[in-house]
Order: C-alpha cells, then structure tokens, then sequence
C-alpha cells in the first residue's frame, strides 16, 4: 500500500484546512487508516484513526472537537479536516494505515505499516 498525503499550508490561528491521503490500491475494510504529525523538536503523535471493519472513529484530545477524519472507500482516500487550527498544531503531518487490528494499539505509532511522506502544516498566531 502507498499513501501519498497532502493539501498542508500556512495558515493563520483559527483558520481551517482539509489534508487529503490517497491510497494506492483499494483497501476498503481489510485497513485502519490514521492520521499521525511530529512537530518540531518532537516524537511523532497520533491524531487520528478511522477503522477499516466499522468505520469507528478515535481521536487525541488534543484535537477532538477540532479535527474530523473520514474516508471515501470509493475514491480510496481518506481525509482530515481541520478547524480552528492552533499553532501548537503546527507540524509535519503523516497519514498511514495497518491491517485491522485490535483497537488498543490504533493510536500507537508502532502498529502502522505504511506511511505517507508527510504534508507540512504551520499555524501563525
């Protein structure tokens, strides 16, 4: 599976911004697909994930209420949109995806297999 993310800019505080995550071939239901970003200076962190078999979705605290992921499974895309950007959201964002697993390990970085090369995301204040 290839991931290939973007749709990342500059923006200002409060602005929104929609991140795209093409996939390579159709994964439908056999996939959790999430949404990962490493700021500067930090560990990559999770951010978002939507599971293949249900369609399930599981968000970091930090962005819940903000942030909305969702896939298309017809158009093998899955999409992250971002409201009320902070700059502590500030970061390369990441998308990637794993065989459906058991749902504790959605939010680790350890249990995805395939990454996208990252998209660049910068909020000023």
């Amino acid at each position: 599976v290839q991931l290939q993310a973007s749709g990342g800019g500059l923006v200002q505080a409060g602005d929104s911004l929609r991140l795209s995550c093409a996939r390579s071939e159709r994964t439908g239901s056999r996939y959790d697909m999430g949404w990962f970003r490493q700021g500067p200076g930090k560990e990559r962190e999770f951010v978002a994930a939507v599971r293949g078999n249900t369609g399930t979705t599981v968000y970091a605290d930090s962005v819940k209420g903000r942030f909305t992921i969702s896939r298309d499974n017809a158009k093998n895309t899955v999409s992250l949109q971002m409201n009320s950007l902070k700059p502590e959201d500030t970061a390369v964002y990441y998308c990637a995806a794993r065989r459906t697993a058991v749902l504790n390990t959605i939010r680790d970085v350890v249990a995805y297999d395939y990454w996208g090369q990252g998209t660049q995301v910068t909020v000023s204040s």
